[in-house]
C-alpha cells in the first residue's frame, strides 16, 4: 500500500489506478471493514489526523479530480467522506518523505512513463507538487517509512 503525499498527477495510469484501489481498502482499514492491512505504517498519518476517515476521504477526492480529468472512470460514490475544502493542507508532510517519495516514484516512472521521469527528475524537492492534502515542512523522512534502508 502507497499512498502518495505527491500530487495524483505525477502518478502514470498505473500508478493512479492502483493508488486509487490502495487508498480504498484504506477506508475500508480505518472503517473497521477488513482485518487485512489493520497495521500498515501507510495509515499512521491518516490515524493521526482527528477524523481518520475524512481524511481519507480527502485524499480519495484528490484522487478523483486527476482521474476525472484524465477521462478515467473512477466511483465517486465509493467515498465514504468525500472532501471538504477546509481540509485541503491539512496533513503534515516532511521534506524528507516528500523526497524520498519522489525518488520513490522516478524509479517507477523510468520504467513505466518515460516522459513523466523526465518530468518528476527535473523539479527540485521544494517544487514537487504535493497531493492538496499535504503541506510540506522541514524534515526527515517519516518514521513510519517502511523502507527504512533506503532512507537518507
Amino acid at each position: 500500500m502507497r499512498l502518495w503525499s505527491l500530487h495524483p498527477s505525477l502518478l502514470d495510469s498505473k500508478g493512479l489506478v492502483a493508488c486509487w484501489r490502495e487508498s480504498l481498502l484504506a477506508q475500508k482499514v480505518l472503517a473497521g471493514q477488513t482485518q487485512g492491512y489493520a497495521n500498515h505504517p501507510q495509515l499512521i498519518r491518516l490515524r493521526r489526523q482527528s477524523d481518520p476517515l475524512e481524511t481519507v476521504g480527502g485524499y480519495l477526492q484528490g484522487l478523483l479530480v486527476e482521474a476525472l480529468t484524465r477521462g478515467y472512470n473512477f466511483d465517486a460514490a465509493k467515498i465514504v467522506h468525500p472532501a471538504l475544502p477546509e481540509h485541503a493542507g491539512s496533513v503534515q508532510v516532511s521534506t524528507g518523505q516528500i523526497g524520498f517519495e519522489a525518488e520513490h516514484l522516478l524509479r517507477k516512472l523510468q520504467q513505466r512513463d518515460p516522459s513523466r521521469a523526465t518530468y518528476l527528475n527535473s523539479l527540485d524537492t521544494g517544487q514537487i507538487p504535493l497531493h492538496p492534502l499535504f503541506t510540506a515542512v522541514p524534515g526527515p523522512i517519516e518514521a513510519w517509512e517502511k523502507d527504512a534502508a533506503v532512507r537518507h
